[in-house]
Parts: structure tokens; C-alpha cells; sequence
């Protein structure tokens, strides 16, 4: 594993799949995670 103390990570997409994977893996790596979604919802 890799060591991301101390460094800040943007993930996009990552309310689920490979984004949610993705930003899980770099907290526990130690980097602080800032993570984004869009939830669009059809109107009635």
C-alpha cells in the first residue's frame, strides 16, 4: 500500500461504483477524501 498522509484527493462520482471504491481506497491510504456526486431526478 501506498502512503497519502498529509495530501488531498478529489474524487467525482463517488456516491457508488469504482468512484465510492475509489475514494474508500485513498482514505485508507491516509489521504483527506473531498467527494462529489450529482443525483438528477426526472420530474414528474
Amino acid at each position: 500500500m501506498f502512503d497519502l498522509s498529509g495530501r488531498v484527493a478529489i474524487v467525482t462520482g463517488a456516491s457508488r461504483g469504482l468512484g465510492r471504491e475509489d475514494a474508500l481506497t485513498l482514505a485508507r491510504a491516509g489521504a483527506d477524501v473531498v467527494i462529489t456526486d450529482v443525483l438528477v431526478e426526472d420530474d414528474p
